[in-house]
């Protein structure tokens, strides 16, 4: 997996660089150790966290991750109003309040390139699509994922299905590094089987996108079924590990709270 490529961008190491002097360069989360138990919801945007009253419960959680655009807004009782992480690209970019990270996913220089113009000058307004020129957030809450990390989780974690990672399955990924106890909300189909946000019904494709859809489902059930992780309401189209010639059929996996 590399970055995608974009034609007239500057030197990856130039744009290192200007993040480097623009965000803070610390060490995060570096803390681990017997007596900490950081706890953490990653907290999908399925059509299934509709009428699923976890609100309370997701707040509950220390770190509080969420995907893309995601709102809490009129979707409290069912998917709280807490944010301390929000991971994002260009094209998935919303406003934050000064209590979230912005957790930026480097998918190509100009991403990068973007991040820094935000900040700064306000030109970039074009990627592939068309992306704000500034967001609202705090600048020493903004954390860049290494696309190294990518790069590590689709070698090692999507054994390189698919052309790069999910947003979600990154957000997993990240919050497995960073937290003790992991639970998971909002992932996968609703209870008719549709893939759709719980802000947005229009229907999706899961299998047919870019990422490994069908392994990424397998590798996190299996991450349930070791207790890595806790799902809450995952309900997808699954093909086993150890059968992949079997028939498609619907899991549903419901897991005990902390």
């Amino acid at each position: 997996m590399e970055l995608q490529h974009v034609p007239n961008v500057a030197n990856y190491t130039e744009v290192v660089n200007q993040l480097f002097s623009l965000f803070p360069d610390e060490e995060h989360y570096s803390d681990a150790g017997p007596d900490r138990c950081r706890t953490c919801a990653v907290v999908g945007n399925s059509g299934n966290l509709l009428g699923s009253n976890y609100g309370q419960l997701i707040d509950s959680y220390d770190f509080v991750i969420r995907i893309n655009k995601g709102p809490t807004e009129n979707y409290e009782m069912d998917v709280g109003s807490k944010t301390t992480h929000r991971i994002l690209y260009p094209e998935s970019a919303v406003d934050l309040n000064d209590n979230t990270h912005l957790v930026l996913l480097p998918f190509k220089v100009l991403d990068m390139q973007w991040l820094i113009s935000a900040f700064t000058t306000k030109k970039i307004t074009q990627t592939y699509k068309e992306v704000p020129s500034t967001i609202k957030a705090s600048k020493d809450k903004v954390m860049i994922l290494h696309p190294e990390f990518m790069r590590y989780v689709h070698d090692n974690w999507a054994e390189g299905h698919g052309r790069y990672p999910s947003t979600g399955f990154l957000a997993l990924i990240f919050a497995l590094h960073i937290c003790d106890k992991v639970n998971v909300f909002g992932f996968g189909a609703n209870s008719n089987g549709n893939w759709h946000h719980y802000f947005d019904e229009t229907l999706a494709s899961f299998e047919s996108s870019s990422h490994g859809g069908d392994f990424e489902i397998q590798t996190i059930n299996h991450l349930n079924q070791e207790n890595k992780i806790s799902i809450r309401d995952f309900q997808f189209r699954f093909i086993p590990r150890s059968a992949r010639d079997q028939q498609e059929f619907n899991l549903s996996s419901t897991s005990s709270t902390n």
